[in-house]
């Protein structure tokens, strides 16, 4: 079956989770991951985090499995690109980052025989008896052994920018917490101990990221 491995660590412990292409989920089809435990099939704790953040899915038509963005605000990187709209395919080795949660693609298998339909040969057909035997020389007319054949220009390597990040890409602005109530933006160190403004409680809060000089 094809899967999908993310590793990352949440309070100082390694997690790892695989992702099926057909398993139960609380949104059929995908995989969700947030700080929402009551939408979200895998739960981060880092307070950058958004309540419903990503999901990823397989695609069965271009056999792979992609990342899609759920929160605008708070967009992920993924292989150092920023996930605004849209989609982009996970590869074995892919970072994503949510705020400032890593997260890394260890594995991903995908089944050679999933949907690929299965090579029927053709029996050989009878020889003819009155057919004509193609001669040496006739196959000799067919090429120029003395034409000169052009050099293949081979082109250079592209090489993936997606399996070495030693240090998380540098963000601009900080993350807050946007309270439920009053909706002002408060730092993540109020999510202990509630909305500063109206003291509504943060669990349940959405972290946005605040541009510099807000």
């Amino acid at each position: 079956m094809n899967s999908l491995t993310l590793q990352w660590q949440d309070a100082g412990k390694d997690k790892t989770q695989k992702i099926y292409e057909q398993q139960q989920s609380k949104n059929q089809g995908t995989v969700r991951i947030g700080r929402d435990p009551v939408r979200c099939d895998i739960v981060l704790s880092h307070p950058t985090v958004s309540g419903l953040h990503v999901e990823i899915y397989f695609h069965s038509q271009q056999q792979g499995f992609f990342i899609r963005n759920l929160r605008e605000q708070n967009p992920p990187l993924v292989d150092g690109q920023q996930l605004v709209q849209g989609t982009l395919r996970l590869n074995q080795g892919s970072s994503i980052y949510l705020g400032q949660q890593q997260l890394h693609v260890t594995a991903v298998y995908i089944s050679s025989t999933s949907s690929v339909p299965e090579t029927l040969l053709a029996p050989p057909k009878p020889q003819v008896a009155n057919s004509q035997a193609v001669t040496p020389a006739a196959r000799q007319g067919q090429y120029h052994p003395h034409q000169p054949t052009p050099p293949v220009r081979q082109q250079p390597a592209v090489q993936g920018h997606h399996h070495h990040l030693p240090t998380p890409p540098v963000q601009q602005g900080f993350y807050g917490l946007e309270c439920p109530k009053c909706h002002k933006v408060s730092s993540s160190e109020h999510l202990q101990v509630g909305c500063p403004w109206c003291g509504t409680s943060l669990a349940a809060a959405m972290s946005v990221l605040v541009p510099p000089g807000v």
